[in-house]
C-alpha cells in the first residue's frame, strides 16, 4: 500500500494513513522472500520501514504512564489484559473483536478428527476451507464499505479487500503443512496495520488509547484463536529454531508484554531502556508456574509464557533456554 502522509504522535512517530481521495494501487500479497538476498532487499522496503513503526508505535503506548490524580499527586497507570481497553473500546476496535469472535465459533463446527495422528489434526483444513468461504461475508460485516472498498486505480483489478483478505486468511497457520508461526503472527499484523493505513480506526485518536485498545483489545483476543487452534489441532510449529528460538509460535507478545512492565514514563519521554514499574513481576518469576498461572491473565508475556507450560512439559530452562536466559 502506498502512503501519501506521515502522522506524528508528538515527536513519536506514527503508522501513516493514506489520502482516500487519491487513487491507490493494491496488491494482492505474494511470497517475496525465498533466500538470503531476499531478506537484504526487504530490509530496505517501505514495507519493513512501516513495520517497524507501527511495532514501536503500538510497543511505547503500552508502557506505564505517569498520570496524577485529582488532588495533582502523581500516580502510574498500568494497562492491562481485561482492562477497558479491551472490555470498552472504540467500535472500530468492538467491530474486530467480534470478526475473531466469529473465527472462534467456527471451531466448535470442525471438531477434531479422532484418528491417530503423527503431526497436525487434519480437521485443521476444513476450518481454513469454512474460512475462506465466510470470509467476504464477515469482513463486509465488520469492515466498513468505505475501507474495503478504499479507491482504488481505476481499472485495477486487485482491491484493498483483497489484498486485507490475503492478510487475513495468511494470520492462521498453513492449512497444507498443518502448522502456525510467527510469520503468520506478522500476517495479523499486517492486517491490523492495512486496517489502520486504510483509516479504519478513524472512530478513536492516536493518543495511545487507541492503540492500546488495538493491543489488548485485538492482538490478545487474535492470540487466545491462535492457541485454540494450536491445541485443538494440534499443529506443529512454522520454521520453528527449537531450543534457539524465543518461542516456537509467537513473538509479539512479549514485545507489548514487556512494555507492560517498564518503568512508568509521561506522554512526552521516548520508550525507557530500563526499569521496571513498581511492584511488578521479577522476571526470574517465569520459572514459577504459579506466578505464571497469576500474571498471565493481565499481562502478555507472562500470558504467553503460560501458553508454552501448556503445550510444553519438563525444566524451563531445557524447552525454553532462550526465555530463561533473558529471565536472568
Amino acid at each position: 500500500m502506498v502512503a501519501t502522509n506521515q502522522a506524528t504522535s508528538g515527536r513519536f512517530p506514527t503508522l501513516e494513513t493514506l489520502d482516500p481521495s487519491a487513487p491507490h494501487t493494491f496488491i494482492k500479497p505474494a511470497k517475496r522472500i525465498n533466500e538470503g538476498p531476499d531478506v537484504n532487499a526487504f530490509l530496505k522496503t517501505k514495507a519493513y520501514r512501516d513495520i517497524g513503526i507501527f511495532v514501536m508505535q503500538l510497543n511505547r503506548a503500552m508502557c506505564p504512564r505517569k498520570v496524577k490524580d485529582e488532588s495533582g499527586k502523581e500516580k502510574t497507570e498500568t494497562f492491562q489484559i481485561g482492562s477497558q481497553y479491551e472490555t470498552q473500546p472504540v467500535e472500530s476496535v468492538r467491530k474486530i473483536q467480534d470478526l475473531l469472535a466469529k473465527l472462534d465459533s467456527m471451531i466448535d463446527e470442525v471438531p477434531p478428527d479422532p484418528g491417530p495422528r503423527r503431526f497436525g489434526n487434519v480437521s485443521c483444513r476444513k476450518w481454513h476451507q469454512m474460512v475462506e468461504e465466510r470470509i467476504p461475508t464477515l469482513l463486509r460485516n465488520h469492515i466498513p464499505e468505505s475501507v474495503l472498498k478504499f479507491a482504488p486505480t481505476p481499472g485495477s483489478p486487485t482491491s484493498a479487500e483483497d489484498e486485507l483478505t490475503s492478510y487475513l486468511l495468511g494470520s492462521f497457520g498453513s492449512a497444507q503443512r498443518l502448522d502456525y508461526g510467527t510469520g503468520h503472527e506478522l500476517s495479523f499484523l499486517a492486517f491490523i496495520g492495512c486496517l489502520w493505513k486504510l483509516g479504519a480506526f478513524s472512530d478513536g485518536k492516536a493518543d495511545g488509547d487507541l492503540e492500546r485498545s488495538i493491543v489488548l483489545g485485538i492482538f490478545e483476543p487474535y492470540l487466545r484463536v491462535v492457541r485454540r487452534l494450536i491445541l485443538t489441532y494440534t499443529l506443529e510449529p512454522a520454521g520453528s529454531h527449537g531450543v534457539w528460538g524465543l518461542d516456537d509460535h509467537s513473538f509479539q507478545p512479549y514485545i507489548y508484554g514487556s512494555a507492560q512492565l517498564t518503568r512508568p514514563i509521561t506522554d512526552e519521554e521516548p520508550m525507557p531502556l530500563e526499569g521496571s514499574v513498581l511492584r511488578g513481576p521479577k522476571p526470574g518469576q517465569i520459572v514459577k508456574a504459579e506466578i505464571v498461572d497469576q500474571e498471565r491473565k493481565r499481562n502478555m508475556y507472562f500470558s504467553a509464557v503460560g501458553f508454552i507450560n501448556d503445550v510444553k512439559t519438563g525444566p524451563f530452562w531445557e524447552h525454553s533456554p532462550m526465555l530463561f536466559d533473558i529471565s536472568g
